[in-house]
């Protein structure tokens, strides 16, 4: 028993009886060697037994037969447009392949008729005749003088039309814009800036006429008085 004026302290250790209590407390059991653990999930799932209830089971993936009829039409006419599609776009590519090769392999070639040709012996060609014999071919009137024999080039010197032989009117006269010449190739009536061209003419080795469509003469220009221009003969 404490005397008088002494303070009473509080035990710092347990009684002997509760600490040996506390010692003999079982511990928490730790899962043996080779036992499965409890997953959180599992863990989680525990109240719920418990509690009665079950958890919700996975809605089950749609099959082929659960699709809708829409998808199932909708492919069917993606395929039916996707053949033709692809059938045009190789037919597409072989046509331009062919053409490709066919362009290196048959190089296009021009066929133009020569630009120098024979027109027969003056003689064959009356005093004052406007021959046209040569004009689809060649483009080309031959005309005979009582002095002289020339070649008018048939291209309208205005847009490049080709003009006809008026035989009635003693003219020629252009379809397309109304120029009008005379036999001689000067112009007279139209909106044609200028005459008509001659082409060269001259005598080939056996005697007949040679044209020669590439070298022209103008006759602004003084050239219907040049060698080559007509072909003079008495």
């Amino acid at each position: 028993m404490a005397g008088p004026g002494k303070v009473l302290k509080p035990p710092t250790r347990p009684p002997k009886g509760l600490r040996k209590a506390k010692l003999e407390t079982p511990a928490a059991a730790s899962p043996a060697v080779g036992e499965p653990t409890a997953t959180p999930v599992a863990a989680a799932l525990v109240p719920l037994a418990r509690a009665g209830g079950a958890p919700a089971a996975p809605a089950p993936k749609p099959t082929r037969a659960a699709r809708p009829r829409s998808a199932s039409r909708r492919k069917f006419l993606n395929d039916a447009f996707a053949i033709p599609a692809w059938l045009t776009f190789f037919s597409g590519t072989g046509l331009f392949l062919l053409g490709f090769i066919q362009r290196f392999m048959f190089p296009n070639v021009l066929y133009e008729p020569p630009t120098t040709f024979k027109a027969g012996f003056p003689g064959d060609y009356a005093v004052e005749e406007f021959s046209q014999k040569f004009k689809e071919l060649y483009r080309v009137w031959i005309v005979r003088e009582p002095t002289e024999i020339f070649a008018l080039y048939a291209k309208c010197t205005h847009l490049g039309c080709t003009p006809n032989w008026m035989a009635t009117e003693d003219k020629i006269k252009c379809p397309c814009h109304g120029s009008g010449y005379y036999r001689s190739g000067i112009n007279f009536e139209g909106p044609t800036p200028r005459p008509l061209e001659r082409v060269k003419v001259s005598l080939a080795d056996d005697g007949q006429l040679l044209v020669d469509t590439s070298v022209h003469y103008q006759y602004e220009l003084g050239q219907w008085s040049l060698p080559g221009s007509n072909l003079k003969y008495s």
